[in-house]
């Protein structure tokens, strides 16, 4: 499989140089240049297979002629011990859960995979590689956890100061050996832009051999797809057209549903839901996409004013408003919208939201009173609502358990270093630190 840059098809690349170099020289993303359907036959059979089988045939598809089935299926079942159940809210609403990986957020999924898939290159090509990653919230411990004593891998997480939850922040400061934390004073646009001026200051990627794990790199955008098929083969049953609601910051999970999209999966529409960081509902209504500087809300983990995946999302859809318009409906919803739902959910059902879920439930029943179809609706549970037990148990004026996992995070010491946010200091930290 080759994949382009968004920027320039002309300019391309192998499998294992995309995933390594992240970014192309013109700072545009990478695309697999074709994109294979999934075979109908398999679609019939799929409600039959496990999470991981699906997985094996969607990478298959899409990357068999870079990785023989052997490969696909080692790295796959390296990357995924853990399960993506779909369970049901009320009628024909449903929530699929995506936090029952180590970090309990749907980053697993993307962090796991491409550990996974750059494990198997690196054995081959006995490199070691700088990964640099900025977090909104999960990725952060998730790529912790997921490259955590990987070896021949170094991780550098840049967060935003005060932007995280306790819990989240303790996920991404606290394992040391190859992992290490920059503290940065300023938003996740400012840790997002830091890092992408390294990978493209090209003396610095020759010193260091770096590499991304944000959402940019897509190794982490086609490991989400595999839940989207899951999610079909679970509700297939239900005789129904299926509508995702999308709890969206950066924009690669609902990337990745495009994708499943595009390979065959059965979908009616997809509901992009954010908080007030409103760029792409905005242009969803007016066909002009205007970045913004990313607001602070409870929905800490999309906040993003200039999401990266934007591109990818237009490109799947072939840069056509009319097509994009048709198949995708934009909302945002403010702090008290998305409380107001955390309780009206949990009065009503006993179903513990994060503040991220409730966006997308939000979102899932805008489009239901709007459109008033018959349809099953799936919203993404992004995250366990426990890694906002502060938020939740306000809000819901109860105390929610915490999982083992995460409780004896808070008695670990936070180890991160603090950063201004400056791209020259950044450079001289990453020159200077120990890295491998």
């Amino acid at each position: 499989m080759q994949f382009y840059s968004t920027k320039s098809r002309q300019l391309t690349a192998s499998l294992e140089e995309a995933v390594f170099r992240s970014l192309p020289a013109d700072n545009g993303l990478y695309m697999p240049a074709s994109i294979p359907a999934i075979a109908p036959e398999f679609l019939e059979i799929i409600h039959t297979k496990s999470f991981n089988e699906i997985a094996i045939a969607v990478t298959h598809a899409l990357l068999g002629s870079d990785l023989s089935l052997d490969e696909i299926t080692g790295i796959v079942n390296q990357a995924f011990d853990f399960d993506a159940p779909v369970a049901k809210l009320a009628g024909d609403t449903y929530v699929l859960e995506l936090f029952h990986g180590p970090s309990m957020a749907f980053k697993d999924f993307g962090a796991r995979f491409m550990a996974s898939l750059m494990s198997h290159f690196l054995l081959k090509s006995k490199k070691n590689i700088r990964i640099l990653v900025a977090t909104s919230g999960d990725t952060g411990g998730a790529v912790a956890q997921g490259f955590y004593k990987v070896p021949g891998v170094s991780v550098t997480i840049l967060y935003p100061t005060g932007k995280v939850s306790a819990i989240q922040e303790k996920q991404l400061t606290t394992l040391g050996e190859n992992i290490t934390a920059l503290e940065i004073d300023g938003t996740f646009d400012d840790c997002q832009r830091l890092v992408k001026e390294a990978f493209l200051d090209t003396g610095l990627n020759e010193q260091l051999n770096l590499a991304s794990a944000n959402s940019i790199n897509i190794a982490r955008l086609i490991p989400q797809a595999f839940y989207y098929f899951y999610a079909y083969a679970q509700l297939k049953n239900t005789g129904k057209d299926l509508v995702f609601s999308v709890p969206s910051g950066n924009f690669g999970n609902l990337s990745a549903g495009l994708l499943a999209y595009r390979m065959g999966l059965p979908v009616r529409h997809f509901v992009a839901a954010t908080n007030q960081n409103n760029s792409v509902p905005l242009y969803l209504d007016s066909g002009t996409y205007v970045p913004k500087s990313s607001v602070e809300t409870i929905s800490n983990a999309m906040d993003v004013g200039h999401p990266s995946n934007f591109i990818r999302m237009t490109h799947l859809l072939d840069n056509d408003f009319a097509k994009i318009s048709g198949l995708l409906s934009g909302y945002y919803f403010t702090d008290t919208e998305t409380r107001d739902t955390m309780r009206t959910v949990y009065a009503a059902s006993g179903y513990v939201l994060c503040p991220h879920t409730a966006v997308a439930y939000l979102g899932l029943d805008r489009y239901r009173r709007e459109t008033g179809t018959d349809f099953t609706g799936v919203l993404l549970a992004t995250a366990h609502p426990a890694k906002f037990a502060g938020l939740v148990d306000e809000t819901l004026k109860t105390t929610i358990a915490i999982p083992e996992r995460l409780e004896k995070l808070l008695s670990l010491d936070k180890k991160a270093e603090k950063l201004p946010v400056s791209y020259e200091k950044f450079k001289m930290w990453l020159l200077n630190s120990n890295a491998l």
